[in-house]
Order: C-alpha cells, then structure tokens, then sequence
C-alpha cells in the first residue's frame, strides 16, 4: 500500500517565506488575525487527517467503488468512507473557510485550499464529497435569496448535508446551451424540474442525511442557447418549514458510471421527475450564477493532480531509493549490494524530478493564486479586489489545464519507476494514473480551457489582464537582474516573457483574419504561459532559497537544484511549443474528411 507523508516544510516555505500570506491578509479585516501558527496548526491537523484516516481507504475504495441498489435508487460508498466523513464533520473541517454567518469559522479560503491538497494526496475519490459540497455552498452564498442562504448554507457549513452540480446531459457535455431539462413555474413561486443529468460526481451516496443539488434547466418562454438557462436548487429531501427533512424529492440515481478511476466516487446518472426546485439568481441567468461553482471546481480540479502528484512522487522516491536493478553506467556506487538502487540511474533521476518539480511549482501557483482570490472577495480596495480578480480569471485555467495534464504525466512517470510492480493494483501506482486522467476531461476539458485563456482571457480584452501580470513579473526581474546569483533564473524568465507578449501579439493578428487559429494554437499557448508561471515563482523560491542556503537546512539546497532542474530540463519545451504555435492551422486543417 503507498504511504503519505504531509508535506508541511514546503506548504510553509511557500505560505510563509515566498508570499507572506500573513502579511498579504493585514489588510484585509476578517483575516488580520491569522498568524503563522494558527496557519501552521491548521496544516498539521490537516495532514494528520489526510495520511491517518483517508489514505487507509484508498486503496480499498478503489477496489470496491460505490453500489447501487436499484430497488431504492440508494447508493453505498465504500467501507470506511461514512465513518471518515463523519470523523471530517466532527472535525470541523467542513466550516474552515465558510462565513461565520453561518456557522462558519471564517478562515481564508488559502488555508482550505492546502487541506485539500494533502486529503486530495490521501485519497481523491473521497475528497470529492466534501469539495463538490464547498462549490455548492459557494455558489448559494453568491446568488442564494436569504430564504435558500437560510436553509442550506447552515448544513453545508456544517457539512451534515453535501451538494452537488448536476450540468451536463446525454447530448451535451461541453455545451451546455444544447440541455433539454425543464423546470415549469408553479403558482406557490417553487418549479418542478424534469430531465435527465450524466456524469454527476457524489450524486448519490450514504455519507450525508440530504444532498443538495444544483440544477441547470430551461423555464418554459426560455430563449434557446446558454442565455436561455436558469439554475435551481433541488434537495434530495424537501426541507420543513423548521429545518428538519420532509418527503423524498423527485431526484433520484438511476444508475452509476463504470469509470477508469477514482471508483470510490459515485458518478450518477440522476433522472428529475416533477422534481421541486426553488430559483437561484435571475431567471435565464443560471450559466452565469453556476460559474461561482464551476471556477471553483476548476481551481479544485488544479488541486486534485497537484495531490496525486505529491503522493505518487513520495512513493516513487522511496521506491527508487530501495530497488536495486543494475550497475551505474559509471561503476558501482553500492558495491556491497548485487546491484544498485535505481535512484542512481538518470533517467530514473529525470523521472523523479519531473515530478518534484511539477509538484512543487504546481504548489506555488495554486497557493498564490488563491491568495489572489481571498484579496478578490475580501479586500477593502475596490481597486485590489479588481486587480485580484482579473489575475485570477487568467490564472484559474491554467491551473485547471496545466497542472492537470503535468498531473498526468508525474503519475504516469513515478509507476514507471516502479517498473511492472506499478502496474499492479496493490502498490497503488496504477490507481494514481487511473484517477489522474479524469482530471483533463472533466470541469471543463483542457482544451476548453485553453480556449477560455486565450480567446477570452488575453484576447477578449485586448490582453489586459496579461499584460498586468507581465509587468509584476517584470519588476520582479528588475529587481532581481542586479544579482549575479540570479542570473540562472532571471534571464530564461525575461526571455520567456518577452516570447510570450510578441507570440500574444502575433496570435491576435491571427485571430482576426481567420478565428479558427485561436483553436490551433490555444493548447501549446496554455501551456507556454503555465511555464511563464512556473518560471517566475520557481524564481521566487529560489531567491529565498539563495538567501538562506547557508542556515545548514538541507531544504533550501534541495528547492534551490529544484529549480535548476525545472529551468534545465522543463522550462525548454515552451520552445517548441512556440514553434507549434507559429505553425498555425493550416497543417491541422489541410486534409479533407474524407481522407481520416
């Protein structure tokens, strides 16, 4: 079975000595409290629960996944997992960022966003209950009326009831504005929903008394497309007047998904038969109002490989360390042993520190970036929350798209380590490659994503929102351009980002003549502008780590050949990536149909 360290020093390194997140939150009035050993102990406790209560089920779950009882339409979770829901809930951890209105405890969303790295570390499959839930309590608490706020966000708080989104259908996934279900107005001002919901990740499950789900559906006069869609939401249970649960709603699971992985989920399929449902938002505005959760679960689904690659490159570590295979190519470096560990070879090495490096850049630009949303929801300056915001739109598919698809290649990278023995079940190497992949497809698959960077978030608004990043990456390679130390790292980042402003430039010339051209080339544009990123925060901590590379901790001396790593091996495919982008479409587009 794997095993999981939390990795606390690191978490720390970047919260503390790399962003200053205390510093960050002074201003802000709800956080000006939070100091650097209430974040410290939240982290620990979280960790704790992460390795001591949620690894032990992985493994398991996966193997036994979810059943259905067809004559109930009930779902059961694997073993273990009511017991560790209800040990979270005891916890409190369900409340850890939620309004304090409503019971919750009002930390900053940053520190939520770390416990759910290590539990998603722990075990993805389960995590998904309560991250599904968090969406749901969002979306309520930006677009609830007061009576919905009232009703739901409390249980949410408290996490006795979990939510869910319930968007895509059969005939449509990725378009969303094809959907078909119905909700008709009724005279008390409530709506009966009918359709049929695909794909719905905890749908259904025995973890909580009452699940509560967050409908898309067209009202009757509804105009056609997305602006002709509303949001409702519909319980499981209907709700008394004084909080307790009524009758069964007309929502229930009509089947579950035979998936790849993360079989400890219950993805539903959900018939809605004059099901009772209440409006969220404005009617016909529903896309808009879903988006809260949808952005959500982007940033949460970033976080979900960032998880798996942790736990598979401590696992793959260990393993190299203790597997003996061969000789070095040099000579022996364990003579007293019949052969050396594979860690002594390199592209075992390569492998190995592809993955530290994704995880650790992936860790600092999920942290950072959520730093940004706690400043966009929470700052006294108008202009700040903005600025926040705009940096967090271009930010959140970048870090749904390219920590994902690095996700997949670390999982796949630290089986290969272990060789055949990773792709047996009970090493659960396999298991981490299984659960990663959904990570690309669903929320949004990754071209859609990349599609939303570049056509939306650069080009729709003339790249604003880019060029305002560029220029804080800019300062800081002024600053640090001075310093001979930082050469290694300051140059290839000014280089990659004077390459991206003009690739930018060019693309949008492109664009106007011919819109397909966005399409051939937002992919490999992702993922150059996640390696800016990565370049400009692996820069950062390594500037930290310069300066304290003498205190004798031998992790500042790691982060430092970390860096170095990333900028020699894994910054240099941005490269060809910028190539493939100035290809343009016509290699994609030149042969006919017929000849596929």
């Amino acid at each position: 079975m794997a095993h999981y360290t939390p990795p606390l020093r690191d978490l720390q390194f970047v919260l503390h000595e790399v962003i200053d997140v205390v510093g960050e939150f002074k201003e802000i009035a709800a956080f000006a409290e939070v100091d650097v050993d209430t974040i410290n102990a939240v982290l620990e406790e979280g960790g704790k629960f992460a390795a001591e209560v949620l690894l032990p089920i992985n493994l398991s779950g996966d193997a036994e996944g979810c059943t259905l009882d067809k004559s109930t339409h009930e779902v059961a979770a694997p073993k273990g997992f009511r017991e560790a829901y209800a040990q979270y809930v005891q916890g409190g951890w369900p409340a850890l960022s939620c309004d304090p209105a409503f019971g919750g405890q009002g930390l900053p969303l940053t520190l939520n966003q770390c416990l759910y790295e290590m539990m998603n570390s722990g075990n993805q499959a389960w995590t998904m209950y309560p991250g599904l839930s968090h969406g749901a309590y969002e979306a309520l608490h930006a677009h609830g009326t007061p009576e919905q706020q009232a009703t739901y966000l409390p249980k949410l708080t408290s996490g006795e009831w979990t939510g869910t989104m319930c968007l895509t259908e059969p005939h449509c996934g990725t378009d969303l504005g094809m959907l078909r279900s119905k909700a008709e107005p009724q005279p008390d001002g409530s709506y009966r929903i009918t359709g049929q919901k695909i794909f719905i990740s905890a749908g259904e499950h025995d973890l909580a008394d009452n699940v509560i789900h967050l409908v898309l559906a067209r009202l009757p006069d509804a105009p056609a497309g997305s602006k002709g869609i509303s949001l409702f939401v519909v319980p499981k249970y209907l709700v008394n007047a004084d909080g307790s649960l009524g009758e069964r709603n007309g929502i229930y699971c009509s089947g579950i998904e035979h998936k790849m992985g993360i079989h400890g989920n219950s993805t539903c399929q959900m018939a809605l038969e004059n099901a009772a449902g209440s409006l969220v938002g404005q009617p016909n505005k529903g896309l808009a109002a879903m988006f809260v959760m949808m952005n959500a679960a982007r940033l949460g689904v970033g976080n979900q490989s960032l998880g798996l690659t942790e736990v598979a490159y401590q696992n793959a570590v260990a393993y190299a360390k203790d597997r003996i295979q061969m000789r070095a190519l040099s000579g022996p470096k364990a003579p007293e042993q019949p052969a050396d560990p594979i860690i002594v070879h390199p592209d075992v090495r390569k492998m190995l520190l592809t993955a530290r490096a994704y995880a650790e850049g992936g860790r600092a630009l999920a942290i950072y970036t959520v730093v940004q949303l706690d400043k966009e929801l929470h700052h006294p300056d108008e202009a700040v929350r903005q600025a926040a915001a705009d940096e967090v739109a271009l930010l959140t598919p970048i870090i749904k798209a390219f920590l994902t698809d690095n996700g997949w290649l670390a999982t796949s990278h630290c089986m290969q380590v272990f060789g055949g023995h990773g792709y047996i079940h009970e090493t659960g190497m396999e298991q981490y490659v299984r659960d990663a992949r959904i990570n690309m497809i669903y929320e949004g698959t990754n071209t859609i994503q990349s599609l939303d960077l570049l056509g939306r978030k650069v080009l729709g608004d003339n790249g604003k929102k880019l060029k305002a990043l560029g220029k804080k990456i800019a300062e800081f390679v002024e600053e640090e351009g001075v310093s001979e130390a930082m050469q290694e790292f300051i140059n290839p980042l000014a280089d990659l980002g004077d390459k991206v402003s003009k690739l930018t430039n060019e693309l949008g010339l492109k664009a106007f003549g011919n819109a397909d051209e966005v399409g051939a080339a937002a992919v490999d544009y992702l993922r150059i502008v996640g390696h800016l990123m990565f370049a400009y925060l692996f820069a950062r901590m390594a500037k930290v780590a310069l300066e304290k590379k003498d205190a004798g901790d031998p992790f500042y001396t790691a982060k430092l050949l970390t860096a170095r790593f990333y900028f020699a091996k894994l910054l240099p495919e941005t490269a060809g990536l910028i190539r493939s982008c100035r290809a343009g479409l016509a290699p994609l587009m030149a042969m006919d149909e017929a000849l596929f």
